[in-house]
């Protein structure tokens, strides 16, 4: 059992680590204020390679693994989180469509999200369809060749960044099987956006998306009609992980600016980590996001080396944003009234994150998937 990363995944987090402390941590706040990227982002992400990471060598990306995925995800949620779902999207995205998609296909679709030109949105959640995603209504109805797409997405995250997306659609009878993936520009007139209003991740534009009889052809087809959605819950288990990693980022990056208010700030006479009270709710954060860590990656090396990964991955993506919401917390509550203070390092991080306790899956949707994996179906709830 080796817990190091190879020479190569170090180059990668220094790499991606000091772009993140140049072009993304300065912009944190202003993003958060102003709710959007600021200009030039999406261009400087896709200059550093970073939409690049999971995309085939054979068309324009970098081909690396899943671990080295999250190395990168790790470095970018700890300057600001919002900038991490373009990244995950192309990785999540980029995977299904090289999974799913013909030669001609993938040579189309993924050499513009390697550079940036094609930012990913991942339409699946509906007003009433978001935990129970195999219920989704938004139609496609059979015109020609093709189809036309009508209905309402909502809870898409880069919505109102994304030029495209990978649209589930109702093709067919109720349930999983009777849906479709498309993968359709979004820069249409029958395409309707707008964005919510959010606790956290202000700048991640998510948002709702209203396809008013958007057509799609023959080719925007993603594998087989009715395949859709078992094409991206195979994804969700490398992308669980790696939302996993990206919480717990953040809650690493809160406990730091709290482990160094402790030994600056002095009570009593002597530096506040010098008390118990202080110091060891840190140290049980640390343990707890050290933990769920290493669960997350077992489940990226398990994804590597072809193995299922849905058991840690699931088990990750339950424990890791609610470890990390309860570190961050902890960190604003030993940084008093700094860390209450949204002209501190610690609120806008605790809005931020407690969004991916809903993201790629709830708690209960995570628990339910390792409860029927270690059961069988027919045991569990």
């Amino acid at each position: 059992m080796d817990f190091t990363f190879a020479p190569s995944q170090n180059e990668l987090a220094k790499r991606v680590a000091e772009f993140a402390a140049d072009e993304i941590a300065p912009h944190r706040r202003e993003q958060d204020r102003s709710g959007t990227y600021r200009p030039g982002l999406i261009e400087d992400m896709a200059a550093a390679d970073l939409f690049a990471l999971r995309i085939p060598e054979q068309y324009g990306g970098l081909g690396l693994d899943a671990v080295s995925a999250g190395i990168a995800l790790e470095q970018l949620a700890a300057a600001d989180l919002s900038v991490c779902f373009p990244v995950l999207n192309a990785a999540l995205i980029g995977g299904v469509l090289a999974d799913n998609g013909d030669p001609e296909q993938r040579s189309a679709w993924l050499p513009p999200i390697a550079r940036g030109e094609a930012v990913v949105a991942l339409a699946l959640t509906e007003p009433d369809h978001g935990t129970d995603a195999a219920g989704i209504q938004l139609s496609a109805q059979q015109d020609g060749d093709g189809w036309v797409l009508t209905g309402e997405k909502t809870s898409i995250m880069i919505a109102t960044h994304a030029t495209h997306a990978l649209v589930f659609a109702r093709t067919g009878a109720a349930g999983a099987h009777g849906i479709s993936a498309f993968y359709t520009s979004l820069d249409d007139a029958r395409v309707h956006r707008e964005q919510l209003t959010d606790l956290g991740c202000r700048a991640g534009g998510r948002g709702r998306l209203v396809l008013d009889g958007l057509r799609v052809g023959p080719r925007d087809l993603v594998g087989e009609p009715g395949g859709g959605f078992t094409a991206v819950m195979r994804g969700f288990g490398v992308s669980r992980a790696l939302i996993a990693l990206m919480a717990i980022a953040v809650g690493n990056a809160a406990l730091d600016e709290a482990y160094a208010h402790a030994t600056r700030r002095t009570a009593f006479g002597r530096p506040i980590g010098q008390f118990q009270s202080v110091s060891f709710p840190l140290v049980e954060h640390t343990t707890l996001l050290h933990a769920a860590r290493l669960v997350a990656y077992e489940a990226l090396c398990r994804a590597d080396r072809g193995e299922d990964p849905r058991i840690p991955s699931n088990m990750a993506k339950w424990w890791a944003p609610k470890a990390a919401v309860e570190a961050t917390h902890q960190a604003l509550l030993t940084m008093g009234h700094l860390g209450w203070s949204e002209d501190g390092p610690i609120a806008q991080r605790l809005r931020d994150v407690i969004g991916l306790q809903l993201a790629d899956g709830t708690a209960a949707a995570t628990k339910l998937t390792v409860a029927r994996l270690v059961l069988g179906k027919e045991y569990a709830p």
